[in-house]
Order: C-alpha cells, then structure tokens, then sequence
C-alpha cells in the first residue's frame, strides 16, 4: 500500500479582496462575449476565478455607460466633508450660555428664598441696589 500524498494548503491570516481595475474587467467581458461554444464561458469564469454575477454587474456598468463603475470603489464608511469650525465654536458657545443661565436662575431662586427667609423671621435686608 502506498502513503497517501498530502499537498500543503496556505492558510492566509486574513484573506484579501480581490480587486479588477477597469482594464480587466473590459479585457473578462470581451472574452466571455467571444466565448461561442457551450460551456466556454463556464471554462473562462472557472480560469479567471469568477462567478456569473461578476460579468452580470460589470455588463450592466458596461452599457449604462458607466466606465468609472467598472473601477474598483473603496468599501466601508464613505469619508464626510470636514466639518465647519465655526459650527464648533457655536456649539461651544451654546454650552457657555446654558451654563450662565443656568446659574443666573439658581443665584435668583437663592434671593429668592433669602427674601422669604428674612420676611418670616422678621429681618431687614439691606437693599444692594441702593447707592450711597
């Protein structure tokens, strides 16, 4: 009996996406379109390591008149114009004004409650916006 052969598989950390520029997509689809023999077009898919739906998506880019489609398109979150500096600024002063209002209200209620305070217990406040 004789030993079995193993090949060695590579075994990538983490695979890579394909990617076909324009050129190639163009030179696939001339060739699957002189394909005139059944089962040319599988042969070719299989050599070139694509699917049908490959030369589906690049077909309709290819009539809808959209060369710049055939290119590759960097995937995941598209990049957003950078932001105004002024809409930051704005923000912050918001935050500012907030704040202050936030704390001219709590100084009132403390008068406030400073007035009622005197008027149970029967004091007299000096009045501040009296000037000498």
């Amino acid at each position: 009996m004789e030993p079995a052969v193993v090949q060695e598989t590579e075994v990538v950390a983490k695979a890579k996406r394909r990617r076909f520029s324009a050129k190639e997509k163009l030179r696939i689809l001339r060739l699957a379109e002189a394909c005139s023999q059944a089962g040319e077009v599988g042969a070719l898919l299989r050599r070139e390591g694509l699917y049908s739906s490959h030369l589906t998506m690049w077909r309709r880019a290819r009539s809808a008149g959209e060369l710049d489609a055939l290119t590759p398109k960097k995937r995941g979150k598209k990049t957003t114009a950078p932001p105004n500096p002024l809409e930051q600024e704005v923000a912050d002063l918001k935050r500012a004004l907030a704040r202050s209002d936030a704390r001219a209200a709590h100084a009132e209620a403390l008068v406030a409650l400073q007035k009622k305070v005197s008027d149970l217990l029967g004091l007299k406040l000096a009045m501040e916006d009296a000037t000498p």
